[in-house]
């Protein structure tokens, strides 16, 4: 034969990166070399040969490993991270080597002594969805590791990842658990440490019917609830089998949250009478037993499976911005100096949700803080997007914010195809900054199909629906997202997009109330720029005037909304009525 036969070989890779390599080695050089070179040579290459590990690729911050097992390859992962945490409680919290890794199994080909294929591909991607500090392997591996390997596994769902055309199924390997057996369920295991990021266990439901036949739908729920939460990039969700250990029990939420190692629980109950049932849910903070949400929620029995459709999207949309609220209290306490990353993204959340540039101005300060830590960090790459769109659209159209807007945008949404918060914060300035709706709304929907509960990204589509003039849509997408999250703090966008498309359709009355709706969350300016427009429409000058001059020009003095719909990419269709009624109220260009 003219060339060669591809050779292959079905192989266990394990991916390992190190994290926050760039700001350790800017920070100190050859300190963080020599540091590394002793890990490589005293833990990361014994440990390999130990488990008859190959090391066919190594960068200077990451290295790939060939295993003829699957199970040698977890169990050596897993010796690798347990001794590294130990290794490292000795060094200063700022200083903590801490590796991500990431293990699957699949065909590779062999060309010299290196490896290539999909099952090095998707060990990659792995290590990109592992926490720092701990494991994540692809469904094929859990399934041959199952039972084989002493740790519990935390099912992440179908994940969807770069250069990966199918969905792969995903779990995390809990480092601080071991295998659960059935008496263990009867001793639960000592207090587990926190992890780094909020973890929620949700409980199975309570079935109050009395009736037996109902288990199937109360545990129907509770696991749709578990696998809507695990498509949440920035949660640990304990997997059904340690959460249901707790089925038929009454447990105090503060022991949960101990035996499972958890900072959040679920709970809830369902009382079917007639045709009609009920479901009860709440969100309690274990330490505490304090509730941060609770919700009833009364439907009829019609269609079973839409119903619990419908509960579970409306469930998760409520406990994530409930969630974030609660993580935004806990980062407050801490002390400045101890912030990560994660923790400096929580506190520019507030400030950037504000909408107006001094919030967004400061958010940035927090945020390039967290970029400097973590220079991948998809979501500080989204905030970052968004802070600097409110700066170019209502501060002036800097080209410095309009730069920095479409440059954060496309890192978040590059580095962020598994967060569709990062999604939708990359996928806004796009389309408002940039004028690229095709590319945004690709984001806006990639957003939707990793998390359906998710209502961020319908509150901020329905906003960019409305300026590109498909107002129809605008409306259906700011409906869905009032419906998943009636309390958002962020509603006042999405009912920007109800009530500006509702005026582009000439229907003002609707447009008002959709203005009404945004103002009653104070301080943002363009709510009643939209209000003050509508009532100049309805003919009712008298009220236009009042909104603009008593709120509109007090929040923003300087305000040029024709300004503010050029830099946002308005159509003309939708630009030069709203610019008409504004004038007709009393606002100048």
């Amino acid at each position: 034969m003219a060339e060669d036969r591809v050779q292959r070989k079905l192989a266990a890779i394990l991916a390992a990166d190190v994290v926050a390599y760039s700001r350790m080695m800017s920070e100190d050089e050859a300190g963080t070399l020599a540091r590394l070179k002793a890990l490589r040579h005293e833990l990361f290459e014994p440990k390999t040969k130990e488990y008859h590990g190959r090391i066919f690729k190594t960068t200077g911050d990451g290295a790939m490993v060939e295993f003829k097992s699957a199970t040698d390859a977890v169990n050596c992962a897993i010796d690798i991270q347990r001794a590294l945490a130990a290794r490292e409680e000795v060094v200063a919290e700022d200083r903590h080597i801490r590796l991500r890794i990431g293990i699957s199994l699949g065909d590779v080909i062999v060309e010299g002594g290196d490896l290539y294929g999909n099952g090095v591909n998707v060990a990659s991607r792995m290590e990109g969805l592992a926490e720092p500090g701990s494991i994540c392997i692809s469904g094929n591996v859990h399934e041959h590791v199952r039972g084989a390997v002493e740790a519990v596994f935390d099912d992440l769902g179908k994940q969807q990842v770069k250069n990966i055309p199918d969905l792969v199924h995903a779990y995390r390997v809990h480092l601080d658990g071991r295998h659960i057996t059935h008496s263990d369920r009867q001793q639960p295991d000592a207090p587990l440490k926190l992890p780094d990021r909020p973890s929620i266990a949700v409980l199975p439901f309570q079935n109050m019917s009395g009736d037996p036949e109902q288990d199937y739908f109360c545990d129907g729920i509770v696991e749709d609830i578990i696998t809507n939460l695990s498509r949440i990039r920035w949660l640990f969700v304990i997997a059904r089998n340690s959460s249901f250990i707790y089925k038929g029990k009454a447990p105090d939420v503060r022991t949960v949250g101990r035996e499972l190692g958890v900072r959040y629980v679920v709970e809830g109950s369902v009382r079917k009478a007639g045709g009609r049932v009920r479901i009860t849910c709440q969100l309690v903070e274990a330490a505490t037993a304090a509730h941060l949400w609770a919700e009833r929620y009364d439907r009829s029995l019609d269609d079973v499976f839409a119903l619990q459709d419908e509960i579970t999207l409306a469930i998760v949309a409520a406990i994530e911005p409930s969630l974030r609220a609660a993580e935004i209290e806990q980062v407050k306490r801490k002390r400045p100096e101890s912030l990560d990353a994660y923790d400096l993204v929580l506190h520019a959340l507030p400030e950037v949700y504000t909408g107006m540039p001094p919030g967004a101005a400061k958010g940035l300060t927090f945020i390039e803080r967290a970029l400097l830590l973590e220079p991948n960090y998809a979501l500080a790459h989204g905030l970052a997007s968004w802070a600097h769109e409110i700066l170019f659209v209502r501060a002036g159209m800097r080209e410095e914010n309009f730069r920095g807007a479409i440059d954060h945008a496309h890192a978040a949404i590059a580095y962020g195809r598994s967060d569709p918060m990062a999604l939708t914060f990359g996928a806004f300035s796009v389309a408002v900054v940039e004028h690229d709706q095709k590319a945004a709304f690709d984001a806006f929907e990639d957003a939707v199909k990793l998390c359906p509960s998710f209502a961020l990204a319908y509150i901020f589509g329905s906003c960019s629906l409305s300026f590109a003039g498909q107002a129809e849509r605008a409306i259906d997408w700011g409906e869905q997202a009032v419906r998943l999250s009636p309390f958002d703090p962020l509603r006042y966008v999405a009912y920007h997009g109800i009530s500006l498309g509702n005026f582009h359709l000439g229907r003002y009355e609707q447009a008002a109330n959709a203005a009404r709706k945004a103002i009653q969350v104070p301080g943002f300016s363009f709510s009643y720029a939209l209000l003050a427009a509508s009532l100049a429409r309805l003919g009712r000058l008298e009220e236009a005037k009042a909104a603009v001059v008593a709120q509109l020009c007090k929040l923003q003095p300087n305000s040029s909304i024709k300004q503010q719909c050029t830099a946002a990419g308005f159509i003309p269709a939708v630009a030069e009525p709203l610019i008409e009624a504004l004038r007709a109220a009393g606002l100048s260009d």
